[in-house]
């Protein structure tokens, strides 16, 4: 593989890579996209089976090229996987890939300088990075008293597969999410279920729309503008009532409980004191950005967060961040990806080598 200079680098190929590729490409600046994944589809390469187009959240189209026709039973890791497969092909948006990125770095103290993206494979020179890793490979697992004594199984959402292989065993659900609650529905229809959270569950009647979308992102941005570890768009956004939660909730699958205090070898310690005996826990518990090849920058504050403004790095300007914070969800993807690029532009070492006229 040939690696060399280039204007930009934008690490990771789902929605938000995707986005800034199609801007880099129509503001005709040179750029490479190196993604770890084998082939096409980010994160939705390992969604599990039953997640189908139906009970998928707001996927927008791609800039420039509208997603085909849904069939609602078909799998999102199959048909997002083929959709952004396409999407590649027919832009001519070539992605290197699998390539891991280990590090970025300054290449020296110019602040107008080039920074050094290093791979698996080898090293790039760019003079910005459009970092769009996403949270998938970052799963997070709270420490918990007595969690390492469980004599049952644990896994995270990450690693579910179907709820087949849990039938005959009680198993816990952790997190007030939607993939909490999505398979807790799932789970509860073959066996039996506990669920935990740390809060008592926030749920809507109305329908998710467009205001509800961008008051959502708003608040999200204020924290991270502040330097402050971002919430997920769907902590802000709250629970959404379907017909499908509603017939969990008629099966009690949603009854839902206070976090226990303990873990112990055949269950959990309740508030009350007594043992609820269990076979599994599935820990529903997030993701967390995926930023650890960013460390030789030094990009976190104080507030434990990365200050931002909108993509760009505050104390960074080179580094764009899509896929955190407010655009870490499809809400904000897109914008995420434009916005980086007409940043990018404004740097004072990066001229564009064909006309920049807005698109």
């Amino acid at each position: 593989m040939d690696y060399g200079t280039t204007d930009v680098v934008v690490i990771g190929a789902g929605q938000a890579g995707l986005s800034a590729a199609y801007h880099l490409q129509r503001r005709a600046l040179a750029y490479r996209v190196l993604d770890a994944e084998d082939g096409p589809g980010g994160a939705w390469r390992h969604r599990w089976k039953s997640l189908v187009m139906a009970t998928v959240n707001g996927i927008s189209d791609l800039p420039g090229i509208a997603k085909p026709d849904v069939d609602p039973t078909e799998p999102s890791s199959e048909f997002l996987s083929r959709y952004f497969a396409g999407y590649e092909r027919d832009l001519g948006i070539e992605v290197l890939r699998p390539v891991k990125v280990t590090s970025v770095a300054r290449e020296d103290a110019d602040p107008a300088g080039r920074l050094r993206i290093s791979t698996d494979g080898g090293d790039w020179s760019a003079k910005a990075v459009i970092n769009a890793t996403g949270t998938w490979t970052r799963p997070f697992w709270p420490i918990y008293p007595g969690r390492s004594t469980f004599r049952g199984r644990q896994l995270h959402v990450a690693d579910y597969v179907s709820a087949e292989e849990f039938r005959g065993l009680h198993v816990i659900v952790v997190g007030g999410g939607i993939s909490a609650v999505g398979l807790l529905d799932e789970v509860s229809q073959v066996t039996s279920t506990s669920w935990f959270t740390r809060r008592e569950p926030d749920w809507r009647d109305a329908a998710f729309d467009a205001q509800a979308g961008h008051n959502a992102v708003a608040l999200v941005e204020e924290r991270v503008r502040q330097g402050l570890p971002p919430q997920s768009v769907v902590a802000v956004t709250g629970l959404i009532w379907t017909p499908a939660l509603r017939a969990a909730a008629q099966r009690g699958a949603l009854d839902r409980r206070p976090m226990f205090t303990a873990i112990e070898p055949d269950g959990v310690r309740l508030a009350d004191g007594s043992l609820l005996r269990a076979d599994v826990i599935l820990w529903a518990t997030g993701f967390r950005a995926e930023l650890e090849h960013l460390a030789p920058l030094h990009l976190r504050g104080p507030g434990g967060g990365i200050a931002m403004e909108g993509t760009q790095v505050a104390a960074e300007p080179r580094v764009h961040l899509v896929g955190y914070g407010p655009s870490s969800s499809t809400i904000g993807a897109n914008r995420a990806g434009r916005a980086a690029v007409t940043a990018i532009l404004k740097l004072p070492a990066l001229v564009p080598t064909a006309s920049t006229t807005s698109t």
